[in-house]
């Protein structure tokens, strides 16, 4: 069903998610209040960036504020030269591309800008599965691996935003030979599991592998390891996973399991308690999280202003 287009003279926020594959424009406030939402590739920046300029052109007198929730690496840091631009990416063509200077000039509007990992569980702590929760992580599965993180509330940045998809995890080569496909580390979380490495790995897509492949258990032991390391590092209240490759719903109770297995009853607190149904949760605003953290951006920018 259409969204239907934005009510005459209401304030709008508009939200941009720049995904690896596709972007998704959208104008609102919340789940319950979205406007003219559209969807098209990401291909070369020039393309990209006029697309959403020109999504967004006609309604510019209603919108308050734009927030870009994008790939990375990016600069989140507002007091950088390169603040709003993708940085190194692996992306073709994207490296070093200036998103929020692009859309300044074009739109001429307050921008916020962070990583897609950060701008859903933004969005989950506002209107979806993080609801009351202060410390939550997110982790995504599918073109890449990303993940993004509230500590007491506030989203998680350093000297740049959190690179969960690179971390090293144990890789036993004479159980899993594959090198893995990152372009700078090889055998990193993101080289091992995700959608590409396996499609490299087993020659088809993950959508396509029965629940029984030997893909499955392999893939279960890889981010078991990420998210155990997550949980013993930052303590997450709850960890929501999403991406293409958790649509796979026979992962959670699997992905449960290990990670109990692998803590071994040694965080011995409420949430760890049982068979982790409440703490390992896929997005309740699935494949909407990251355009609704996009616009939940743009209202923390008009807030600061």
């Amino acid at each position: 069903m259409p969204l239907s287009p934005p009510p005459h003279g209401q304030a709008l926020y508009a939200g941009l998610e720049m995904g690896g594959t596709k972007c998704v424009c959208a104008l609102g406030t919340g789940p319950d209040d979205l406007h003219a939402q559209r969807q098209f590739a990401t291909t070369t920046p020039v393309d990209t960036l006029a697309q959403a300029s020109t999504f967004f052109a006609p309604h510019r007198p209603a919108i308050v504020a734009l927030g870009i929730a994008a790939f990375g690496p990016l600069d989140p840091d507002p007091h950088s030269p390169a603040f709003g631009s993708i940085t190194s990416t692996p992306k073709p063509g994207w490296a070093h591309t200036d998103v929020v200077g692009s859309l300044q000039r074009a739109l001429h509007l307050p921008v916020a800008f962070d990583t897609d990992v950060n701008a859903a569980v933004l969005a989950e702590q506002r209107w979806g599965a993080a609801q009351g929760l202060e410390t939550v992580l997110y982790l995504t599965v599918g073109t890449g691996i990303g993940g993004g993180a509230l500590i007491n509330g506030r989203l998680l940045h350093g000297f740049l935003h959190p690179e969960m998809g690179h971390i090293r995890l144990p890789h036993d080569k004479h159980i899993d030979p594959f090198p893995g496909m990152c372009p700078y580390h090889g055998d990193c979380l993101e080289g091992l599991a995700s959608g590409p490495a396996l499609a490299a790995r087993w020659g088809q897509a993950a959508d396509t592998l029965p629940a029984d492949h030997p893909a499955w258990e392999l893939q279960t032991r890889y981010l078991a390891l990420a998210l155990v390391t997550y949980i013993c590092t930052l303590a997450p209240q709850r960890i929501i996973v999403g991406g293409g490759v958790m649509h796979q719903a026979h992962l959670f109770p699997r992905l449960r399991y290990e990670i109990q297995r692998l803590l071994a009853d040694y965080l011995q607190v409420p949430a760890l308690r049982g068979e982790l149904h409440d703490y390992i949760v896929p997005p309740s605003l699935g494949d909407q999280a990251g355009v609704l953290g996009a616009i939940a951006l743009a209202q923390g920018d008009a807030l600061r202003s």
